[in-house]
């Protein structure tokens, strides 16, 4: 048996007694995991300035060495969101459905554990402690393999995460860590389905793709965020360009910022002058149909372009049409992720809302808001942005599944 084996197992043989285990101890086991992490902040800061050390002698672009930093604030964020996860409703046991037969069965449907939760991401130290804190609340052991750039922050946390869990009376093996950031590493994670439930990739477009291709796992696909906004003929443009300006800049490197603005035609002569005065103050390079070029100070944009996830500050724009052009191109390019429309007009609204097939869909505001903790699940383990289990931020229920009880007084078919 491999190392990776054996932390598998560990992790399975640790969720047959955290499936059962009450909503007070799971609390009091984050609580105490929120309270940990806070208390070594220092040990944690200085194993993240060894990766960001890492980082910067490996030429990481800004956009990933500033998700992967970690600071005083960003830690409190950290603790927050377990804390917050901890006060979510516990989902299992739940009773979803009932009803008697016509012979006296009773059925029951009610929610439980997945059992044994697989990540597999790139440079997000706070992820690991996203996914633990889930998994944790919603009676799930997690097996974790982070990328090589966040290694001495994810020991140190699943350390101190592990030290709490024993602390707490709850089996250390209920959070496990693949050390081991070989690529080699990720492709044994994506074979152990004797003790995998559901595999969940997240990060860039090719780490998401070789997971999904390769793994024999059940895959939960987190999608990459080609997200766009569409500035429609009624909209505000004030509105439009503040949107769109907190959309692609607040912060470039995270898969809810926008990747395209699309413009009705009769707005874009008047709309991107003030969209574009907005966006040169953090020196955005937009890529534009030949039209958008005619307008403003802009390089002309290619068909990849409007396949792209930047990750930085570049947006692509496209001057449509109608609404239906806009639909169209989102359709084409689009990951399925979060997309938005800015609009005084109810009839466009309701259009949009209904015909655009994302997991998120917004009505005048930024897409920026697609995250667990904006929707009030504390965190979430990924943006799914595929159909089946689950789709957008996954919290707690999504990590569930559905088990049926039937009782009987002897009842014979």
């Amino acid at each position: 048996m491999t190392n990776i084996e054996k932390l598998g197992a560990a992790a399975k043989n640790a969720s047959y007694s955290l499936c059962s285990a009450g909503s007070d101890t799971k609390k009091q086991a984050l609580a105490a995991i929120s309270e940990a992490l806070w208390e070594n902040r220092e040990t944690i800061k200085k194993a993240n300035a060894l990766d960001l050390e890492y980082g910067k002698e490996k030429g990481l672009p800004e956009s990933i060495l500033d998700r992967l930093t970690l600071n005083d604030t960003r830690i409190k964020d950290i603790c927050q969101a377990v804390i917050d996860i901890s006060r979510q409703n516990d989902p299992i046991g739940e009773v979803l459905e009932g009803s008697v037969r016509p012979n006296g069965l009773s059925i029951k449907k009610i929610r439980v554990p997945l059992g044994v939760v697989g990540a597999i991401y790139e440079a997000r130290p706070n992820v690991t402690v996203d996914v633990a804190a889930l998994c944790l609340k919603s009676g799930n052991t997690c097996l974790l393999r982070g990328g090589k750039e966040a290694i001495n922050s994810n020991k140190e946390t699943v350390r101190i995460m592990r030290s709490a869990l024993k602390k707490s009376g709850l089996d250390e093996n209920c959070i496990c860590l693949v050390e081991d950031t070989t690529r080699e590493s990720a492709q044994e994670v994506m074979k152990l389905n004797k003790y995998l439930s559901v595999l969940i990739p997240r990060g860039g477009k090719g780490l998401i793709k070789s997971v999904v291709e390769n793994s024999t796992v059940p895959v939960i696909e987190t999608g990459s965020g080609n997200c766009h906004v569409y500035v429609d003929e009624y909209a505000d443009l004030d509105i439009a360009a503040k949107i769109i300006y907190n959309a692609k800049v607040s912060r470039v490197s995270v898969c809810n910022s926008i990747e395209t603005i699309l413009i009705h035609e009769n707005v874009a002569k008047s709309a991107l002058p003030v969209i574009k005065k907005q966006l040169d103050q953090k020196r955005v390079v937009i890529k534009g149909c030949q039209r958008t070029c005619e307008i403003i100070d802009a390089r002309q944009a290619t068909e990849e372009d409007y396949y792209t996830e930047y990750l930085d500050y570049i947006l692509s724009c496209k001057i449509v049409k109608n609404i239906d052009e806009a639909i169209e191109h989102i359709t084409k390019y689009s990951s399925g992720h979060s997309e938005s429309i800015i609009t005084q007009s109810y009839e466009n609204s309701k259009k949009f809302t209904q015909t655009v097939d994302s997991a998120c869909v917004y009505v005048n505001a930024s897409t920026r808001f697609t995250d667990g903790g904006e929707f009030g699940m504390g965190a979430e383990v990924g943006i799914s942005t595929q159909k089946l289990h689950a789709r957008g931020p996954m919290g707690i229920k999504a990590l569930t599944s559905v088990k049926f009880i039937i009782e009987g007084s002897g009842q014979i078919r």
